[in-house]
Order: structure tokens, then C-alpha cells, then sequence
């Protein structure tokens, strides 16, 4: 539902062809599952966060991985 409201309201940025969604939908999708099957995410801190070279706030891999 996610990525239709995304294709829905952005339509500059995905005019008719078929697109690669951003990474940080993807990840928002999946982490809204985690409460259900019981697993509890913690938040990067600033320093992880540096060390690792992300945003805390994700997307958390890589540009060049494909889900």
C-alpha cells in the first residue's frame, strides 16, 4: 500500500514504466512487521551511525543492494 500511495502522489517522479522504489519504503514496510513477529529494533545512535557511514534514520544498505 505504501509504494501505491508513493506512485500515486509522486507522479513526477514515476511517470508511466515500471520503477525501483526508494530503499527507505522498503525498509519502512518491513519494519512495521517486526512488532508482530515479536522482534523488538533498536535505533542506531549517532555514533554507530558515523561509523557505519548511514543516517540513523536508514535506509541501511547499500545503493548498489537489491532487495
Amino acid at each position: 500500500v505504501l509504494a501505491q500511495i508513493a506512485l500515486w502522489t509522486d507522479i513526477e517522479s514515476y511517470p508511466l514504466g515500471v520503477h525501483m522504489l526508494p530503499k527507505k519504503l522498503d525498509e519502512e514496510v518491513a519494519s512495521s512487521h517486526l512488532a508482530k513477529i515479536g522482534v523488538k529494533l533498536t535505533k542506531l545512535t549517532p555514533t554507530q551511525a558515523e561509523y557505519l557511514g548511514l543516517s540513523a534514520e536508514g535506509p541501511f544498505k547499500p545503493e548498489h543492494y537489491r532487495y
